[in-house]
């Protein structure tokens, strides 16, 4: 492709953006603004967007991104639950921590269970009735956000890591899907995640956290 043909083609995508991708966009930007200042805003805000993302991924043959959302909804409101215990002293009951070993073993384990569950079963979609779907690239952007949201309810450093990898296989799979402001939107996220990393980083480092649910 041109470069040309590649502005032409962002170009109308952004001319063909609805409603409800614009909404999801603008909720899933501030979803990842909240998780970033750990507040608890990232949840509802955040099932705005997942919510809206079930129906667009669908349309688009991202059976695997639609079958992640879905999982984002389910997580948000465990996640909420989870970021909202207090002690008796009303202290909260997560801190942001890294992950030791054990928890590293967990998440690789994780990760790779289900890249190989989803990619055969998109494999057995495309075959059977999508052949638009792309199997490798839907299932390692659904498999790593899996794992990224999972570690996100515990308030784990590495969460960001896997959202850095979603979100760069995001931006070209939805840009081939004709989402172009969705595709922008995973470049934002992108960087959003970097930004994350670092705060969560820090944070992690700093004493407050050095005690807390593991």
């Amino acid at each position: 492709m041109t470069a040309a043909e590649l502005i032409a083609q962002f170009t109308d995508g952004m001319k063909a953006t609805t409603g409800p991708e614009y909404i999801a966009v603008v909720t899933g930007i501030a979803s990842v603004w909240f998780s970033k200042r750990e507040n608890i805003l990232v949840y509802p805000v955040g099932l705005i967007n997942t919510t809206i993302y079930i129906w667009l991924s669908y349309q688009g043959q991202l059976f695997g991104e639609a079958t992640v959302n879905l999982y984002y909804t389910v997580m948000s409101i465990y996640g909420w639950w989870q970021w909202s215990r207090r002690t008796t002293s009303q202290e909260h009951v997560l801190h942001i921590r890294f992950s030791d070993a054990r928890w590293w073993r967990y998440q690789l384990l994780f990760f790779a269970g289900m890249y190989l569950l989803l990619y055969f079963i998109l494999l057995q979609v495309q075959q059977g009735f999508a052949p638009g779907a792309i199997p490798w690239a839907d299932a390692l952007a659904s498999a790593s956000a899996f794992t990224g949201m999972w570690l996100m309810t515990r308030k784990k450093v590495e969460s960001w890591y896997w959202w850095l990898l979603t979100n760069t296989v995001s931006i070209p799979l939805y840009f081939s899907k004709q989402y172009v402001f969705t595709s922008v939107y995973y470049f934002i996220l992108l960087l959003l995640a970097v930004a994350g990393l670092r705060a969560w980083r820090q944070k992690a480092r700093t004493p407050l956290y050095a005690h807390g649910s593991p």
